[in-house]
Formats: C-alpha cells, structure tokens, sequence
C-alpha cells in the first residue's frame, strides 16, 4: 500500500516521546544489549500502519526482520511485526509503533467491518469517509480507511464541490441557487457537482438541477428508502448518497436503502486495536 507518510512525519512522531533521550534506558545501562520487539494481534485485527512502525523502529537504529502489510486480515495471536537491534533502539521505538498501530489498525478494523456489512447487502455500495479526523492526524486516518476497504469522501476543500445550506444562504438559497447548475458544471469542468438536501422535497429538486450527486443528511433509513425511490423517479441518473450518524450498528440498514455511497466519520472514533508486544534480550 502506498503511503503518504513522509520521513518528516516519522521523526516527528518520534520526538514527542522522546525529546531527549530515554533516560530510564540510560540509567539502568542496558541500551548497548541486544534484544528483539516482537508486535502480535490479541484480537480479529484489520492491520494498518505496519510499514510505518517498522520506519519508526529503523529509525531509532533497530533491523526488520518480518512485516505484515497494512490491511491484512489477521486472527487473534498472530506475531506480525519484529525488529532487533540494541535494547536504546527497541524501547526508543516501542510505544511510537505501538501507537501507531493501534489507532491505525483500529479504525482500519471498525472500516473493515462497515464495509463488509454494506457489501453483503449492497455489493455495488462506496463506503467512503469525512474530513473529520482528528487534526494532525489526516495522514494516518486516510491510510487506516483504506487498509479497510473505503475511501476518502473528500481529502480537503480544494478538489472537490460539495454545496452545502451554509453556502446557498449567500446565494438566496437551495431555489435560487439550483437555477445556475449547469453553469457551474461548466465553471467545475471535470469535477462532479453534489449537493446535500436535508428532506425528500430538497432532494427532488436537486435531482432535477442536473446537479451529479444528492447528498442526504441525517435521513433515518424507513424514510431514506422512500426518498431514494422518489429521486430515482426524478432523475434515474443521479448519483444518491446518504451521511449523518451512520455508524457499525446501523450502516447495513443505510446500505438496503438503494443508495450508491455511504458517507461516515465514525470510523475515526472508538477503541484502538488491542497489540500485544513482546521485548526480550537475545542471549
């Protein structure tokens, strides 16, 4: 998997934890002995961030000696990541690679389980996800979400076009705006217009516009299964996607609505991975 998790980043998250040397390391004198860290799933895992954590360790002078890829399947108890080298080297990098790992494999795992319940029932269905990761960590979270199977919804302001009320308010709203469509397709060129309607009636209206996609905010399933087949009976082209509080429990639900993508933030939000780590001298 290709990441776009620079050297930069590496050193960086290797300096908050360790500013200015491991001071208990130094003080017990055994940073020159030689050791193995050894990483290990402690339950059903999707993995992520594993080429990063091996960086880490490398970084802090430790040798790979096996790695895993990011968004491989593993059971509980499977060893998939060990390094050796002088124990300065393995403690240096434990806890940053372990954090890594973690938070990454977790929101990969909880991506991973929405994506194959949506699959099941709408094997055609985008699962994709928000902007909303927690600041200074976009870069991990986007490469979790994909090591589960989804994508980005959208990566930032910059490439896309997504009408929300919060910008048709200056423009004397969702009617007023809805009449100057096709020329902003036009202004857009290649990039696909969507706009977001909080109701069937928003909705119906948009799917007229010519507008590429609807946006559906916050429409409990009972009522997003009707408000699909009204759109559909609009305008039979237009892509449908749903977001607003979907999450594990309630994302096959969405998925058997009819809708084409999926849009969530919970995946960013819940218990990291449980990894087992093991650091022994080699004698």
């Amino acid at each position: 998997m290709v990441t776009c998790i620079s050297d930069r980043d590496i050193e960086r998250f290797i300096e908050e934890d360790l500013p200015y040397g491991d001071l208990t390391t130094h003080l017990l004198d055994i940073g020159n002995h030689t050791g193995r860290i050894a990483f290990s799933t402690r339950e059903l895992t999707t993995l992520c961030c594993t080429e990063e954590a091996a960086r880490v360790l490398q970084r802090c002078g430790a040798v790979i000696t096996s790695c895993m890829p990011s968004g491989t399947n593993l059971a509980s108890g499977i060893q998939f990541l060990a390094a050796e080298g002088p124990a300065q080297a393995l403690h240096a990098g434990w806890k940053v690679a372990l954090n890594l790992l973690e938070y990454a494999s977790g929101i990969a795992s909880r991506t991973e389980r929405i994506v194959a319940k949506c699959r099941a029932v709408n094997p055609a269905l985008s699962v994709v996800t928000t902007r909303k990761s927690f600041p200074g960590t976009k870069k991990v979270a986007i490469k979790a979400i994909t090591a589960g199977g989804a994508l980005p919804h959208r990566l930032g302001l910059s490439e896309t076009v997504l009408v929300f009320k919060q910008h048709t308010a200056f423009l004397g709203g969702l009617e007023a705006f809805l009449g100057s469509v096709a020329a902003l397709k036009l202004k857009a060129g290649e990039t696909k217009i969507i706009i977001e309607a909080e109701n069937i009636d928003e909705a119906i209206l948009i799917a007229r516009s010519g507008a590429d996609i609807v946006q559906l905010d916050k429409i409990a399933p009972p009522e997003l299964a009707d408000t699909v087949a009204a759109i559909r009976n609009a305008n039979p082209e237009i892509i449908i996607s749903a977001a607003g509080g979907i999450n594990e429990a309630n994302a096959a639900e969405y998925a058997a609505t009819g809708i084409d993508i999926i849009v969530l933030s919970s995946v960013y939000f819940g218990k990291p991975s449980d990894i087992g780590v093991a650091i022994q001298p080699i004698l």
